[in-house]
């Protein structure tokens, strides 16, 4: 299967963040990049193209992880952001899928000279005498081989194991003698675990020709260097009569051990155990092939089945990431295996040689001698899922070709979506990707090798070089991760001696192939070290390589050059062990200016890097030579670093020289409307830097700082995540960088300063120098903090830092665990954290009694940022209080120290934290400071809003997302501290009496002298939230106490919003005689929105008219009518709804479900004249109340006025017949003189002209022979109505002769008339006026009666009354 060109991305319009056709893209919801992706395969979790357009979105909208915007505006913001985006680049390195794709290869770079080879023979050992003198004396066999990571080589001579450090000049031999049988194989495995206690790490796992011995090891790192080993008896061993064990191979994983034996090709396990169980021996093997092939298939299997006797297996590997073991057999043929639990192993690939050709035979281009049938395949070795995805194996031909496998699950594979193959899945097929041919072979003619670098053309139809036999007999080969190729072929017939070729990845071009895809497919560098002697075992005497944990990033050595221990691998001949260490780039380019030949030779040497390499890479690796990171081996086998002045020198030149400029990028000027200065490109020295100081931290930026364990007998136990002697060394190194660029800054362009803007001429040219400086600037500050942040936590280890811990609160404690190291170099919230944390040091030393100056200034002199001069004053301040403590707060000296420390704490009030202002206002109070803790505290919130903020804030409402809130809540912090101090110093103050003997104590004296700090505070801010606290605590009486212009205002602010402060307001203004202003407060609460019940308001207007009523100095005589004129108006339309509320409660009218609802409408606000008519009172006839709601409107039409009257009469009466009792007249009575008095015989509202003839009127209708016969007049007189008036209406209706009162039922006015002249002569003959108000009425009356006798209308008893009154008053007025 071909994989598709890797064609460059090319972004879409729209499909990225700020581009011109974004809201289209946005806005359609279908345009981006497309689906299909040819180079998808680049990345596990997906396409290249999408990680690539991801990070252009994170770079455009300038987000990193732990950085809020503001911060990222600063240098350190900025820096950090640019290290993260590097690192970020650095961990898209092309995965081994991308660059081992499918087809052939054969690109290496086999340089003349040894600067450039990619290995470099560390150190040669001799094998001990003592082992020659036993090998010589062998009867049987002698095998070798090593145990590299533990730096030891073993012998098996005949029965007798030997073990020795290799590394030690006279080693001691550990020798295992107890067998009696040839010991035919050896192998060092990891034990599974729980099976031997847990200093036993390793196991020995020892064939003989007659059983298998399993030997415990355990290492250790010996005083001198080097590793000690141990072996223990396991008393575990298994028979294997009639075996020859050949092969060994264990699961680091699951301590798991397999074996095969040299006459077959059948698959053993070797099963242990602890203990013996039922029906399982503690040790025991077992065969999974050749049962499973009898069971399933008696005939012959294809490939599998089709064996010969020869056919035996020559390889054993496992892949414990993938949990599959590759056999390979001596016919070439590849099986697969998956380990499965409780011991099972299923084989799921059968490889034969045949299948193997016949996939590489279908790639294209592809002709060569080397990969013909007769070939073998002499090693396989695995390639873990960290590495690659779709890859599995590389198997070695003995041609020297190296054969790329990617074995997939059925029906997983995805050859543009590898994110979804998974490395549990079980693989079910194999297939060729992959092959690399081997090099020129370095005997050939001079004219074959002029070009060495076997470098293709992109797009040159000259394909790959496939008929090299300089590998030809390759009986053994070796790969290490990322691509470490160890091929040995022997030099002659005889074998006594191998020819070695060493080969890896130019991990340098392989990151540039996204720039340049005419770079070679997979470029390697090569070797042909001379190794003199015959090869025995090779292994990898470092840690496995592994620079992220995924496939993307994994091989980038680059990355780790600074960070990681260098790989070594170690070869086992029978001379002695050679070392050949990895040479890093930057050992490289320190080798080849070392022999560079002069300048000229140097100045090709860094051309020749800038072509491989680009000038970012170049930059970084020559800043790295000139900072001292280059290290070579002696000619006496040590590794030294380049010190050479003249290397070192001209490392700096070419960092300087060689660095190149930024630019403009001018698509960016015209696609988005940012900045000109951000739009420059940062010069390749820039990323330089940056990639340097990125490699230089990586493995602590992301890590955090601390780690805790808790053990039985230590308790609490603190670590660094990462060793101090990792971080020691990563700040000795940004130490040196920075002295580098200090020493040279005033040569590098961006670094030199504002003199340099003099030396430029034109306008771009000055801002593409000053986005220079703003992004060298940035990574300088950055350098500066990270090796402060280094200082600081070494600080922190070197103090009992378990102690630290467990002092911080809970909170801190979990962020402090939670810290990371680029939190604490780049972040805000870290320079807090790292602040609590110098007060925990400061706090345990004050305790411990020592020098707090001297701690500090130390803190202060390491690490300046984490412990600044504030800093030391407030340690001061604090050492001052403790000493005040041990004193005495009552004693002159301690007094003289508390003032002390109160003035040094006020002058960093503008920087003091808050844990350390609460600290010292507590200890203020435990030495009964009361007035220092609260000046303290006033000022340190002064200090906090030096722009008073937050009182604009509270004068404007506190509106709710306003950023000036987040000033009163620094504020409030304070105040809140002043408030306990107030409850402390109230509960003192209460303990005692205030004077003895006539003087004031000293607890009174306190309290003077706190409240008269509080009284005398000209903080508006605190004195509103002072009262706050007062209401919050339900103290209104000291409230209402304080003589402070700011209570007035305070009230007056909260009054609008808040019915409790409204009613403090008026109580101070009446508490202090102020009525005129409580009664404005009160007529305020009776027309507020408040949820106020309506007796409540009515209550509010009663006070308010009392207050309205009263004279109040200052006040103007109008001001006050007009006062009690609102109120009084205000307090008629209460009561009339008031009556209204009550009426409507009791009226059963209304339904049960809408009552609620209309009783709420009217018990709370006042509602208006025209709701309380046309709402509620017209609509449920309640008439006399819309008499009152006229009068209270001053609606004045009479036709309304008669026709209420009319109506309520009518309505009265319809009611009272309905009940039945009591008789209607009373009840109409009663209403007459309710209104009368309600409507103060209001002429417009008691209009008598016409109440007089409607109740005339109903008493002849309704009443007529019920009750008494006056009750009419009786009922007008009785309120109040003049008898002029009565007389004149009762004589107009007389006269007027209208219905009812028409022919003889005008008797019945004649009667009223009679009735009302009388009572008008006796009610004015008891008085001292004049009689019926003077001659001209009584001559009046006198006639009206003389014609009432003349009318016919009077009965004889009427007749007589008539002429009786009218002599009297006759008599009267002779």
């Amino acid at each position: 299967m071909c994989a598709m060109p890797q064609t460059p991305q090319r972004p879409l319009p729209g499909a990225y963040i700020q581009t011109p056709a974004h809201s289209l893209a946005n806005k359609a919801g279908q345009l981006g990049q497309p689906t299909f992706r040819p180079n998808a395969i680049t990345s596990q979790n997906g396409s290249q193209g999408q990680s690539q357009a991801l990070t252009q979105q994170k770079q455009q909208t300038g987000q990193v992880a732990g950085i809020s915007p503001a911060e990222e505006l600063k240098p350190t913001g900025r820096a950090a952001r640019t290290i993260n985006e590097t690192l970020d680049q650095e961990s898209r390195y092309p995965e081994l899928d991308s660059f081992v794709s499918q087809g052939p290869s054969s690109d290496y770079d086999i340089p003349s000279q040894p600067a450039w080879a990619p290995f470099q023979r560390a150190k040669s050992y001799s094998i001990p005498d003592s082992i020659l003198a036993q090998s010589n004396n062998a009867k049987l066999s002698t095998i070798m081989g090593l145990f590299a990571d533990l730096n030891h080589a073993w012998i098996a001579i005949d029965n007798s194991l030997y073990l020795w450090d290799y590394t030690q000049p006279d080693p001691e031999l550990i020798g295992f003698e107890e067998q009696q049988q040839q010991i035919t194989a050896v192998r060092l495995v990891t034990p599974r675990a729980g099976v031997f206690v847990s200093s036993i790490t390793r196991m020995l796992v020892v064939a003989t020709s007659n059983e298998i011995v399993l030997i415990g090891l355990a290492s250790q790192d010996a005083p001198g260097g080097g590793k000690s080993v141990n072996l223990f008896s396991t008393r575990l061993s298994i028979s294997i009569k009639g075996m020859t064990i050949n092969l060994i191979e264990g699961s680091a994983a699951s301590g798991r051990v397999f074996f095969s034996e040299s006459t077959s090709d059948d698959v053993y396990e070797l099963t242990y155990q602890q203990e013996e169980k039922w029906f399982q021996n503690r040790c025991a093997k077992i065969n999974h092939t050749s049962k499973g092939v009898s069971a399933f298939n008696p005939g012959p299997i294809l490939g599998f089945g089709q064996r010969t006797q020869q056919e035996r297996l020559v390889d054993l590997t496992v892949d414990d990431t993938r949990n599959l073991l590759y056999t390979l057999s001596s016919q070439s043929t590849i099986r697969v295996f998956h380990m499965r639990p409780n011991n099972g192993l299923a084989l799921m690939i059968t490889k034969t040689l045949a299948a193997t050709l016949n996939d590489i035979g279908h790639m294209p281009n592809l002709t060569t001698d080397l990969l013909s049938s007769n070939i073998t395949i002499a090693s396989v070795d695995a390639i873990s899922s960290k590495e690659a995805v779709r890859l599995h194996l590389m198997a070695t031909t003995s041609t020297g070709c190296r054969i790329f496998l990617s074995a997939t699950s059925s029906g997983s594979y995805n050859a543009y979506n590898i994110s979804a193959i998974k490395s549990s899945d079980a693989p079910t097929s194999m297939q060729v990707q992959h092959v690399k041919f081997p090099p020129i072979d370095p005997k050939a003619s001079p004219a074959r090798q002029q070009n060495a670098r076997q470098l293709v053309p992109y797009g040159n139809n000259q394909g790959p070089n496939m008929n090299s036999r300089a590998l030809n007999g390759t009986r053994r080969a070796v790969r290490y991760a990322p691509g470490y190729f160890f091929c040995f072929v022997p030099r002659d017939a005889q074998g006594t001696s191998d020819s070695l070729f060493i080969s890896a990845p130019d991990a340098g071009r392989i990151a540039r192939q996204r720039e340049n895809t005419g770079m070679p497919k997979y470029p390697e560098f090569g070797m042909w070290p001379d190794l003199g002697s015959r090869a025995e075992d090779v292994g990898l005497a470092s840690d496995p390589f592994c620079a992220t944990t995924s496939p993307a990033g994994f091989g980038n050595e680059l990355a780790v050059q600074y960070d990681e221990p260098v790989s070594e691998i170690a070869i086992l001949t029978n001379t002695g062990v050679h070392t050949y260490r990895r040479r890093r780039l930057v050992d490289m380019l320190a080798s080849a200016l070392q022999v560079g030949g002069g300048d000229e030779g140097l100045d090709g040497e860094i051309k020749k890097f800038l072509r491989l390499y680009g000038a970012g890479e170049t930059a970084s690796t020559a800043l790295a030579v000139a900072c001292g990171q280059g290290l070579y081996v002696t000619s006496e086998f040590r590794i030294a670093r380049v010190t050479d002045p003249k290397v070192l020198e001209y490392a700096r030149k070419a960092f300087i020289e060689h660095g190149g400029k930024p630019y403009i990028n001018e698509n960016q000027v015209m696609d988005q409307p940012v900045p000109a200065i951000d739009t420059v490109r940062p010069s390749p020295r820039h990323a330089g830097l940056a990639l340097y100081v990125a490699r230089l931290v990586r493995s602590i930026w992301k890590a955090t700082i601390v780690k805790e364990s808790v053990s039985p007998m230590s308790g609490l136990m603190v670590f660094p995540t990462v060793s101090m002697a990792k971080v020691q060394s990563i700040s000795q190194d940004l130490v040196a960088l920075k002295e580098f660029l200090g020493a040279n800054k005033n040569l590098i362009d961006g670094l030199a300063g504002p003199e340099a803007l003099g030396l430029v001429s034109t306008k771009q040219a000055e801002i593409t120098l000053q986005a220079e400086h703003r992004a060298l600037h940035s990574l300088v500050v950055l350098i500066q903090n990270i090796i402060e942040g280094i200082a600081f936590v070494q600080v922190l280890f070197d103090e009992q830092i378990a102690e630290i811990m467990a002092s911080l609160p809970a909170e801190i404690k979990q962020q402090v665990q939670n810290l990371t190291y680029e939190g604490l170099f780049c972040t805000a919230n870290g320079k807090e954290l790292a602040k609590e944390l110098v007060k925990a040091v400061v706090n345990r030393n004050i305790a411990n009694g020592s020098n707090v100056e001297t701690v500090a200034e130390a803190l202060r002199r390491r690490c300046g940022s984490f412990c600044s001069a504030d800093d030391v004053i407030v340690f001061k301040a604090q050492e001052l209080l403790k000493r005040s403590s041990e004193t005495g707060g009552e004693s002159e000296s301690g007094r003289n120290l508390l003032n002390e420390s109160l003035r040094l704490f006020k002058q960093v009030a503008g920087s003091l934290p808050m844990d350390r202002l609460q600290w010292a206002v507590e200890s203020f109070i435990t030495m009964q400071f009361y007035a220092g803790a609260i000046q303290l505290a006033l000022d340190v919130a002064q200090e906090s809003d030096r722009g008073n903020r937050a009182l604009a804030w509270i004068q404007d409402g506190r509106p709710d997302q306003d950023q000036r809130a987040a000033a009163f809540e620094s504020r409030k912090r304070c105040y809140n501290l002043i408030h306990h101090v107030i409850t402390i110093l109230d509960q003192a103050s209460t303990q005692g009496p205030s004077m003895i003997d006539g003087q004031y104590t000293l607890a009174a004296k306190r309290r003077a002298e706190a409240y008269d700090v509080i009284n005398t505070s000209n903080d508006e801010a605190f004195q509103t939230d002072l009262y706050d606290w007062y209401l919050s605590q339900e103290r209104t009486d000291r409230l209402l106490d304080i003589q402070s212009p700011y209570i007035v205002i305070y009230l007056e602010r909260k009054a609008s919003g808040n019915i409790t402060h409204a009613d403090l307001l008026w109580k101070y203004h009446s508490q202090r005689g102020q009525n005129h202003e409580a009664a404005v407060v009160q007529l305020m609460l009776a027309r507020s929105d408040f949820k106020l019940s309506l007796d409540r308001r009515i209550e509010y207007l009663g006070r308010a008219k009392a207050n309205a009523s009263t004279t109040s100095p200052g006040i103007a005589r109008h001001a006050r009518y007009q006062l009690l004129r609102d109120v009084s108006d205000l307090l008629d339309v209460a009561n009339i709804q008031s009556d209204l509320l009550q009426r409507l409660k009791g009226d059963e009218r209304i339904p049960a479900d809408r009552r609620p609802a209309v009783i709420n409408d009217l018990d709370g606000a006042l509602v208006p004249f025209d709701v309380l008519y046309n709402g509620y009172a017209d609509q449920a006839g309640y008439f006399d109340l819309c008499l009152l709601i006229y009068q209270a409107a001053d609606h004045r039409n009479p036709a309304d006025i008669r026709a209420t009257w009319q109506n309520l009469l009518d309505r009265t009466h319809e009611e009272i017949m309905t009940r039945g009792t009591p008789q209607p007249y009373e009840v109409i009575i009663e209403k007459v003189q309710s209104l009368a008095k309600r409507l103060n015989l209001s002429e417009t509202m008691f209009p008598i002209a016409d109440i007089v003839p409607i109740l005339e009127k109903y008493a002849f209708e309704f009443q007529n022979g019920v009750g008494p016969r006056t009750w009419p007049m009786d009922t007008l007189v009785g309120v109040g109505v003049p008898f002029e008036s009565l007389f004149t209406v009762l004589e107009g209706m007389f006269y007027n002769d209208e219905a009812p009162f028409q022919g003889r039922n005008r008797r019945y006015i004649a009667n009223d008339i009679i009735y009302v002249a009388g009572l008008w002569f006796q009610d004015s003959s008891r008085g001292v006026g004049k009689i019926l108000g003077g001659e001209g009425n009584a001559a009046v009356i006198t006639q009206t009666l003389m014609m009432l006798q003349q009318s016919g209308l009077l009965d004889e008893n009427t007749l007589d009354e008539c002429r009786a009154l009218r002599a009297r008053i006759e008599l009267t007025l002779r």
